[in-house]
């Protein structure tokens, strides 16, 4: 038993905390609301309680795996690349450029535009790899920085040259029929975005656990001595979990516009690549996990809004229970001492069985 829990330790901490998470948003909701067991319902089975809402989950999750599985190439590859969010609005406005400039068919439309917007992506991101390869400069700084860059040169390339004069706010013209994602469910948004994000994180894994990169990314990310003194080309790495990072994002915002809204519509940051960082921890950085995080974090917002709609306690509950989330699981003294105690036991038994 306790050799199964050192081997899937990781897991685990990661469920106790979610449980706790539970514990801790139910203990709020019947100390804030004045009818907590209906809030509860709202709060908890209200995502299922309409075929609308159970899609709306699957829809806001697939943002989330896109920047979420970004995010997590990045990190096992040692790298704090906080750029998703900057790749993701970027590429999809350029994106939305190329969509309005031109005309094709939809068979190679679609693919043509993704291809853009992803290339647009994997370049914005190069950036900061660069200066962290060459100069050794903050991955973490230059990419958090270049975000804003990101924003506001988007919103300048729509105002200036793809606004959609007839609105009455800031956004571009619509994309042609032959470069928007068909729903294949009538009736909800359900889009094709969504299985593109989830083969997205099936090619993520099988590239991290079943390639020779994947090999290199990860041992990079163990112990970077060591993998320079195996012979692993540690600029490459670091350049090229960047360029996969922004790849990956600018896709993801890409196939936002295609399948939701039509249109570069967003006049603030979205977000996505901070519920990306959300999900890449509580996924442990893992691609598989990250699909069942990404679903987790949508089930709360939805839950969140049901909350908020029909209760009496505010959608923002949901921000204090996935913080409380994230610091127990970031949090290595978390159940540290469990282990600790675990792992002398078996290693007391392995000695006295010499």
């Amino acid at each position: 038993m306790e050799k199964w829990i050192l081997k899937y330790f990781t897991l685990i901490r990661v469920m106790i905390a979610l449980i706790i998470g539970v514990i801790v948003t139910i203990l709020m909701i019947y100390l804030i609301s004045e009818y907590p067991g209906e809030s509860l319902k709202y709060f908890f089975t209200g995502p299922l309680a309409s075929k609308g809402r159970l899609f709306n989950i699957l829809e806001m999750a697939a943002p989330m795996i896109f920047c979420g599985v970004a995010i997590a190439i990045s990190f096992q590859a040692d790298q704090f690349n906080l750029g998703a969010e900057g790749s993701f609005i970027i590429a999809a406005a350029v994106g939305t450029a190329f969509a309005v400039s031109t005309n094709m068919p939809a068979l190679l439309h679609i693919p043509l535009v993704l291809i853009v917007a992803g290339v647009t992506g994997a370049v914005w991101s190069l950036i900061p790899g660069i200066l962290k390869a060459k100069w050794n400069a903050s991955e973490l700084v230059s990419s958090l920085m270049m975000n804003y860059v990101a924003f506001y040169f988007s919103l300048y390339l729509i105002n200036s040259h793809f606004r959609d004069l007839d609105a009455g706010f800031l956004v571009s013209l619509r994309l042609p029929e032959t470069a928007v994602f068909g729903q294949f469910i009538t009736g909800t948004r359900m889009h094709f975005g969504i299985i593109l994000a989830v083969v997205a994180a099936l090619w993520a894994y099988y590239f991290l656990y079943h390639t020779t990169s994947g090999y290199e990314f990860r041992q990079t990310g163990y112990n970077k001595s060591f993998a320079r003194f195996g012979g692993i080309n540690i600029i490459k790495v670091i350049i090229l979990s960047q360029v996969l990072l922004g790849f990956i994002a600018g896709v993801g915002g890409m196939s936002e516009v295609m399948g939701i809204h039509g249109r570069f519509l967003w006049q603030g940051q979205p977000g996505y690549g901070w519920d990306g960082i959300i999900v890449a921890i509580i996924g442990r950085s893992h691609p598989i996990l990250i699909i069942f995080s990404s679903l987790l974090l949508a089930y709360l917002r939805v839950g969140g809004q049901v909350l908020n709609l029909m209760g009496d306690v505010p959608a923002e509950l949901v921000n204090v229970i996935q913080s409380l989330i994230i610091l127990l699981i970031t949090a290595e003294a978390f159940l540290g001492q469990w282990k600790y105690r675990i792992t002398r036991r078996q290693a007391e038994r392995e000695e006295a069985a010499k």
